[in-house]
């Protein structure tokens, strides 16, 4: 169940003063961490919108990132159904880990659908950088036509290579279409998400 201020007395705080807390990254699915909340530490969590934790070695409260900076921006939290435990969906400001990876369970610890997300942060970031050393940014840079004409030539491709029954040419055709269908997302102002929002209405 997805909680908000007015709910947070659900939380059954009276099996333990303890709850354990998930945190998950709600762009790619990867789970980031896990730490503990009491009342307090669920309470600054909803009012700063930054995933606040009780540190049971600083026997205090706990804000993700009070020192590196890297903080874990809230999007929602959610309980389970005996409302004992946490799951925060966050969005990471750098590393989660003191370790500089992604995640405190290693980088290698992820779905590998994940990549789709981290394939368009990538993207978003070097929209701008100089289109003659990046190809990315050098789609940007051009008429909205092109990034057209290649998710259609990709498109194309993909069909080519299943009537030739050639699964490494489908592959590496799909791979090439689905990333010149993400930029042109970008170009148009949207993003994976939403296609993903639009298959969820429809699944309804």
């Amino acid at each position: 169940m997805q909680l908000t201020k007015d709910t947070l007395s659900q939380v059954d705080f009276a099996k333990s003063e303890l709850i354990p807390a998930i945190v998950q990254d709600a762009r790619t699915g990867v789970i980031l961490m896990q730490g503990f909340m009491n009342q307090d530490a669920l309470a600054a969590t909803f009012d700063k919108q930054k995933v606040t934790f009780y540190s049971r070695s600083k026997e205090r409260l706990w804000t993700k990132g009070e020192t590196s900076e890297n903080y874990l921006e809230v999007v929602s939290v959610h309980t389970d159904c005996d409302y004992d435990s946490l799951l925060v969906l966050a969005n990471p400001l750098g590393p989660t880990c003191h370790l500089g990876t992604q995640s405190c369970f290693g980088d290698d610890a992820k779905p590998s659908l994940s990549f789709l997300a981290e394939l368009e942060q990538v993207i978003v970031s070097r929209k701008d950088d100089d289109p003659s050393k990046s190809y990315t940014a050098s789609l940007f840079a051009k008429d909205l036509s092109r990034s057209c004409q290649k998710v259609g030539e990709e498109g194309v491709e993909v069909a080519l290579a299943a009537m030739k029954h050639d699964n490494d040419e489908l592959t590496n055709e799909s791979a090439d279409l689905l990333y010149h269908l993400t930029v042109l997302l970008h170009r148009q102002g949207l993003s994976l998400a939403d296609v993903v929002s639009c298959l969820q209405g429809r699944h309804k």
